[in-house]
């Protein structure tokens, strides 16, 4: 092994810490051998010293979760149909519990609390080095420790008709007419602002005081309305440039902004937006319009009449707290954390019924704005949340906690467009923007119309300024997606004088109704591929026409492409998400004129329009003379449990739950769902214990495959798993459970469930067995209980494994053993193999504070597992440790280990070879101390090779699927300061590391 570099790190503008170019050379003999000047000096992880905002979440109970569990602190947690209230001396004295607690902690470290949280998280913004960030999330109390990341929404025609909701027999219908459709909630709206303006959001002044029911009014400086659950709103009208007091109304009846962080980091000349509740972008304006836009609203775009629009729940009122910020340069626009966290608070404290969350989230239940998200659900708050437009990439869903509604989207009935070619063949596509008959014209592919110096491949997308406008005048030009947004295409275009546009997809895509500025069909494969080839051939010439005059009809409800899937790492597939999923292409609403070129309306397709649809229907469950309180829980699980299936292009139907999840909202259906699956803080807080997160509650782990959710996932089958759920009869009677998963016994127990009265609760367990399904693969299905007509269908999700064991144990001594547990998830001998032990050669040095020394050596193929050790016998020192994999010349860190111990250790399984490069960093001397004695050693498993009499028994078993084999490894003659490492390989290939000292 080669010491290559002792280096202090620097800050430099870029933000990332260089190497100085002098070095000091550390005279160790090499272990093995490598060439220092082959080898790139790498750097020290930015994160451990440079300083950044983090948002600290803590265990402690919030305002609207704490349930008056610490001494001398009376409980705040409102009562069902209250709303937290914040300002009482109870609260007042809670909240400087909670204060204390956070400086507390944050002197752990040396850091100071600067925004803190204490309504829907117990928590903290503070400046931290990432190396203090690492120290407190090892800290007791301490749930969570993450940058405070900008959040962004996802980069993104829809007639309530399609959901049943208007008509004679839709569900308006049933519940008194739009106009009383929602009455009485409030739904809070977390996204870029309102343009009060709008038609969608029109209503009538606030008087100073109560003109009826559910009819809001003005308190002094707040808006108050009593609510559908008999608790009160009380919401905050802010003014600021271009919004004021009068803006509000008996329908917007809270206007708020949060944007400390975005506003200190973007600075006023590099700002596109309004700092005050005003929508910047138009993307909140959008989504309020579908969940709770005014009824019956006329659109008109460009002279074309569009129809009518209305939002979900049309009588139900909207609370804009804007997040999402605007700024000239696209990478700087969205929203803090931090920001987000402080409008959960106010939503909270406010007393909204639904929050509807359109914003880039984590696949990670203790993020810190999923946990605030909790807390709401905790106070009878739905929450619903979009899937993220990852899609088609598998573990791309976002908002994974199981107390959010998390919403994929999907199609609806497209409106047509068809493109005639010369030759007779016909077309059929999307369009919204094709009012009469266009052509026949010439008919060319962009790229061969090119402007002089322009890239064929940009003119092709026809990006802008790459059309010539004396080869594209008078033609319908065919431009492939992708490059620049689609509503570009056709005004250039427009531009260069072409009279219509084809949008081809050049591999099958959404089709979206965007209101092009020329007419304009969109078209998929093979139609697209078709056009093209035409288009190129002397001559060409097509006629765009309204409507489908062809005899091939587009599928639908189809799963939108961009839609994002699971399964859910974060989760270990223990949870399945999205939930379900909601109309997301092609949705006609509102917009903000000033930043959507002057026009009232226009057409998005995202999972931001999927989640404001479940978000209305939230609101109409909850709307007065319906079920005001319902939780949030029963109301997500009949949703789901009453949903029906996608289908796929070909029309069949579609069932992966991982794109559809428990399938499409039926509102038709929803208001009868027979049973439901029930939810609360004990059972979220189980499952957080359950993925390893300590919420300092004591409340009892759950493997998160038995949280009460209205689906199953099981990341795991390694042969046989049990789960239990329970329900909860909204009608009474007997039903009977029928499921299935191909490959997989799937067995109920009870197989019947008697309620003889309405509310009574039965458990029940479901025993999932591989048979024949692929290992590695998931199997899917679904579980039905049935009665009469009430049908109570949730999606089933398992994939099976070949092996479960655990990846590394620990153990300690010159001699001595450690037992462990595996499952085989197939029948037959099962024999077990040691290597090892091994150690390196020890290499000693000295370090004074934030300096490193850097080690090079190679790692053979073959190898079964590395350990790298940095220890330091002063056991107050703070020592880090990482490791790089040098690859195509540069050093690409694969693993690392900066706690605030004096002591660090990686591990690496079955590592690739190549040359590494280990780097000890000398993090903090200890009190009084100007230099760190270390010493690093690096050690690789070789088969055949090895010390201390390493062995394990038994080396033969015959397993039986899914049932446990015992395992124990033994050493001896082993030296106790010195750190060993072993492999125990099994059957298929994979072992278990274990360490020694």
């Amino acid at each position: 092994m080669v010491p290559v570099t002792v280096t202090r790190p620097r800050r430099i503008t870029t933000g990332l810490i260089a190497l100085l170019s002098a070095c000091l050379l550390l005279s160790l003999a090499p272990v093995a051998s490598a060439d220092p000047d082959k080898v790139p000096k790498v750097p020290v992880p930015t994160v451990t010293s440079t300083p950044g905002d983090y948002v600290v979440a803590l265990a402690d109970a919030p305002l609207a979760a704490y349930d008056g569990d610490v001494k001398g602190y009376r409980a705040t947690r409102p009562d069902d149909g209250e709303r937290v209230d914040v300002r009482s001396g109870t609260a007042k004295r809670y909240r400087s519990y909670l204060r204390s607690r956070q400086n507390r902690v944050a002197a752990r470290v040396g850091s100071t609390p600067r925004t803190r949280f204490e309504v829907g998280v117990s928590g903290f913004t503070a400046r931290m080095t990432g190396q203090q960030a690492a120290t407190l999330a090892r800290t007791g109390g301490v749930v969570s420790v993450t940058p405070n990341r900008l959040r962004q929404t996802p980069k993104d025609q829809n007639s309530v008709n399609f959901l049943n909701l208007s008509g004679h027999q839709g569900v308006w219908s049933k519940l008194g007419g739009p106009g009383r459709s929602g009455r009485g909630v409030v739904v809070g709206v977390l996204d870029s602002g309102i343009w009060p303006e709008s038609a969608s959001f029109a209503g009538d002044p606030l008087g100073e005081r109560s003109r009826g029911r559910f009819v809001p009014y003005r308190a002094g400086g707040k808006i108050v309305m009593a609510k559908s659950d008999g608790a009160t709103f009380v919401g905050t009208c802010q003014s600021g440039p271009e919004f004021d007091r009068s803006d509000c109304s008996t329908k917007i009846v809270g206007a708020r902004y949060f944007g400390d962080a975005w506003l200190a980091k973007v600075p006023a000349d590099q700002r596109d937006d309004y700092v005050s509740p005003r929508d910047g972008d138009g993307h909140g304006s959008h989504v309020g319009s579908i969940a709770v836009g005014n009824h019956g609203v006329r659109t008109e775009v460009d002279g074309r009449d569009l129809g009518r629009i209305s939002g979900v729940a049309p009588a139900a009122k909207i609370a804009s707290y804007k997040v999402l910020w605007e700024a000239k340069d696209a990478a700087q626009s969205g929203g803090y954390t931090s920001d987000i966290l402080a409008a959960v608070e106010a939503a909270i404290s406010d007393g909204v019924d639904v929050i509807n969350f359109a914003v880039t989230g984590q696949d990670d239940p203790a993020d810190p704005v999923q946990l605030a998200f909790l807390s709401a659900a905790s106070a009878g708050i739905f929450v619903a949340a979009s899937a993220g437009n990852g899609g088609p990439a598998a573990s791309s869903v976002q908002s994974t906690s199981p107390w959010v509604t998390t919403v994929g989207a999907h199609t609806i009935a497209p409106q047509y467009g068809t493109v005639t070619l010369g030759n007779g063949r016909r077309y059929a596509g999307v369009s919204t923007s094709i009012t009469g008959k266009v052509g026949p014209g010439p008919l060319a592919n962009g790229s061969s119309l090119a402007a002089a110096e322009q890239n064929a491949a940009a003119a092709a997308q026809c990006a802008p300024g790459t059309l010539d406008p004396y080869r594209a005048a008078g033609a319908i030009v065919v431009c492939a997606r992708g490059g620049v947004e689609r509503v570009a295409k056709s005004a250039e275009v427009k531009r260069a004088g072409g009279v219509g546009m084809v949008l081809a997809n050049p591999t099958a895509d959404t089709l979206d109704g965007d209101l092009h500025s020329l007419p304009t069909v969109h078209v998929d494969p093979p139609a697209s591929i078709d056009i093209a080839a035409y288009a190129a051939t002397p001559g060409a010439t097509a006629v765009l026409t309204r409507g489908n005059s062809t005899s091939t009809a587009i599928a639908y409800p189809q799963l939108a492409r961009f839609s994002a899937r699971g399964p859910s790492k974060g989760t270990g597939g223990d949870t399945l998400k999205p939930d379900l999923t909601a109309p997301g292409v092609s949705i006609l609403g509102a917009s903000a004129p000033a930043h959507n070129d002057g026009q009232d309306f226009t057409i998005l397709s995202g999972t931001s329009q999927a989640a404001p649809q479940v978000a209305g229907l939230a609101a109409l469950w909850l709307g007065a003379g319906v079920r005001p309180s319902w939780s949030p829980m029963a109301i997500k699980s009949a949703l789901m449990t009453t949903a029906s299936d996608l289908v796929d292009a070909d029309g069949s139907r579609f069932t992966d739950p991982f794109g559809q999840g428990a399938g499409r909202v039926r509102p038709d259906r929803m208001l009868a769902p027979g049973l439901v699956y029930p939810a609360a803080d004990d059972d979220w807080l189980g499952y957080l214990e359950g993925l390893g997160k300590n919420t300092g509650t004591g409340v009892k782990a759950i493997d998160p495959s038995d949280y009460n959710s209205p689906s199953i996932a099981v990341g795991r089958l390694v042969g046989t798993q049990t789960v239990t759920r329970r329900v909860t009869a909204v009608k009474r009677g007997v039903y009977r459970v029928s499921a299935k998963i191909p490959g997989v016994d799937v067995s109920v127990s009870p197989s019947k469930l008697s309620f003889r009265r309405v509310g009574q609760t039965k458990t029940f367990r479901v025993t999932f067995t591989r048979r024949t399904a692929a290992l590695d693969q998931a199997a899917t299905g679904f579980l039905t209980w049935q009665r009469s007509r009430s049908q109570v269908r949730i999606p089933l999700a398992v994939t099976p494994r070949e092996l479960e064991a655990p990846a590394l144990v620990a153990g300690s001594g010159a001699s001595g053993k450690v037992t462990l547990r595996v499952r085989s998830g197939v029948p037959g001998a099962f024999d077990v193999q040691a290597s090892g032990l091994a150690t390196g050669t020890e290499r000693t040095g000295s370090l004074a504070p934030n300096q490193n020394v850097q080690y090079a050596f190679p790692i053979a193929s073959g190898v079964k597992a590395s350990r790298f050790t940095a220890r330091s016998t002063d056991a107050a020192a703070d020592l880090n440790l990482y490791v790089y994999r040098v690859v195509d010349g540069s050093a690409v860190l694969v693993a690392q280990s900066a706690t605030s111990a004096a002591q660090e250790s990686v591990v690496l399984s079955t590592p690739a070879p190549g040359t590494y490069v280990a780097l000890v960093l000398n993090a903090a001397a200890a009190p009084g101390s100007t230099q760190t004695p270390f010493t690093f050693q690096a050690a690789s498993v070789v088969p055949g090779t090895g010390t201390g009499d390493f062995a394990v028994t038994p080396t033969t078993s015959q397993a039986v699927a899914g049932e446990p084999i015992d395992l124990t490894a033994t050493w001896s003659g082993l030296q106790v300061s010195v750190p060993y490492v072993g492999w125990i390989e099994y059957p298929n290939g994979t072992g278990t590391v274990v360490t020694v000292n």
